[in-house]
């Protein structure tokens, strides 16, 4: 059974969201502050966490931090009040798949949860390499490196990289890298889309203008030389 860690110090959130996500058929465990998320990780398996930022202890941001050092793959939905760019793209650097801003849908977080868990079953059922000169993507391993050295993608940043690569020459409109990344088209937004194609080429460095913006459009990754 798919094993969910909710992480909020509001008990009336936490209870909303285990209600449906037990109806879901989600085994569910609760934290009531980031450090303890941390420690039930280091314990306990999880399939997905969900995460609040303003929590006692230790925020949301600093306990994601925490959770990817032993768990880098493991995927993560922020919860927060917050809803300023600067917050959402933090959340998307420290390794955050998605972003829900409070008051929420619990029909929309579920789908949302569907999604990421579709995908990384998805992902984890792929195998061989991909290479481009020092660039090489190890799908078995979920692993990119860079000359070598291996580079630290969020589970979003990952997964966007490698549908680009298999779709390496063809344009990609931002609906279809909505949708088949995030796994609804419904609730994507172009500003999602971009922060993590931002993300993305910082983190590929000298790769990065592999990833060729097409104004009006979308995205393409340039096939190799």
């Amino acid at each position: 059974m798919t094993r969910i860690l909710i992480t909020d110090d509001e008990a009336k959130i936490r209870e909303l969201i285990v209600k449906y996500a037990r109806h879901e058929g989600f085994d569910t465990e609760e934290a009531e502050n980031g450090m303890e998320a941390v420690e039930k990780c280091e314990r306990e398996h999880f399939d997905l966490v969900i995460m609040d930022i303003m929590m006692p202890e230790l925020d949301g941001f600093s306990a994601v931090k925490e959770i990817r050092k032993t768990h880098p793959d493991l995927p993560c939905i922020m919860l927060s009040a917050l809803g300023e760019e600067y917050d959402r793209i933090h959340g998307f650097d420290v390794g955050v798949d998605d972003y829900v801003v409070k008051p929420f849908s619990s029909k929309e977080l579920m789908m949302r949860i569907h999604a990421i868990l579709k995908r990384t079953k998805r992902a984890a059922a792929s195998g061989d390499q991909f290479v481009l000169k020092g660039l090489v993507i190890d799908y078995s391993a979920r692993t990119v490196t860079i000359d070598g050295e291996r580079i630290q993608l969020s589970p979003k940043e990952y997964e966007l990289l490698v549908y680009l690569v298999r779709n390496a020459g063809i344009a990609l409109t931002r609906e279809q890298l909505l949708s088949t990344v995030w796994g609804y088209d419904f609730f994507g937004d172009d500003r999602t889309l971009d922060t993590h194609i931002k993300l993305l080429r910082r983190n590929l460095k000298d790769y990065a203008s592999y990833i060729v913006t097409l104004r009006g459009v979308g995205y393409r990754f340039e096939k190799a030389d």
